[in-house]
């Protein structure tokens, strides 16, 4: 269902907190304060996975949050004054939607968010990647997700990427940054890689599952030391 207002603004935030102990109060308590946030229409809080890593495992101080806002003046009063406080080093981007398919938590939040502008230029791409696992395929998962992360990390033109996921268990995804939309397409080319998505589909291994591409711009802060987008020269209005 289109929300009754303008296209939303989408973001993505990358939080390193002074502690796991911080982390998990902010997983905790951080809800609180959101659901009572101005202009936020959509966000899902989420634990990382450890380093770069799309597999298992999990960077018990660092907290990822994805949102959607009425206004860019809702995200900067956000930003101002954020819910977790004082970090070591925070991330964000914000993005418009570039095509992809499926929904998160029953929004097709894809029908709802700005749009990509100057599409015809080569420029830099974010995907979002989520599914709910079905619990029969969790091994499954698990195993075939091996072999597909590693092929990931040797692909060109992968700027960064972090595993992200969500309550209950079993909620999964990955943020990514990619160089071009080339880039994306000859990872997601890969013999390796189709032949997942082929049996995702042939064994109902997802109860729910988005794959959204984006259009990521004004970038700002620190991702493990660096803003991985300042290297692409991003200049998109």
């Amino acid at each position: 269902m289109m929300p009754d207002h303008a296209p939303s603004i989408a973001s993505f935030h990358l939080v390193r907190h002074p502690s796991s102990w911080a982390a998990l109060r902010h997983l905790g308590l951080g809800r609180r304060s959101l659901r009572r946030t101005a202009g936020l229409d959509f966000w899902r809080l989420l634990g990382t996975g450890s380093g770069g890593s799309t597999g298992p495992g999990a960077d018990l101080s660092r907290t990822a949050l994805f949102a959607t806002w009425h206004s860019h003046e809702a995200l900067d009063e956000f930003l101002a004054r954020p819910p977790w406080g004082d970090p070591v080093e925070h991330w964000c981007v914000r993005l418009r939607a570039d095509g992809g398919h499926g929904s998160w938590r029953g929004r097709r939040l894809l029908d709802e968010i700005e749009p990509a502008v100057d599409t015809d230029v080569d420029q830099p791409v974010a995907m979002i990647t989520r599914a709910d696992v079905r619990l029969a395929q969790w091994r499954t998962f698990r195993d075939a997700g091996h072999p597909v992360d590693a092929e990931l990390h040797r692909s060109d033109g992968l700027l960064a990427v972090v595993g992200v996921g969500e309550a209950p268990v079993g909620r999964l995804g990955t943020f990514s940054l990619w160089r071009s939309a080339a880039d994306v397409r000859a990872f997601a080319t890969s013999p390796l890689h189709r032949d997942v998505v082929r049996r995702t589909r042939d064994e109902c291994w997802y109860g729910e599952e988005l794959f959204a591409r984006f259009q990521p711009y004004r970038s700002e802060g620190r991702w493990d030391g660096r803003d991985p987008l300042a290297s692409t020269g991003i200049n998109i209005p």
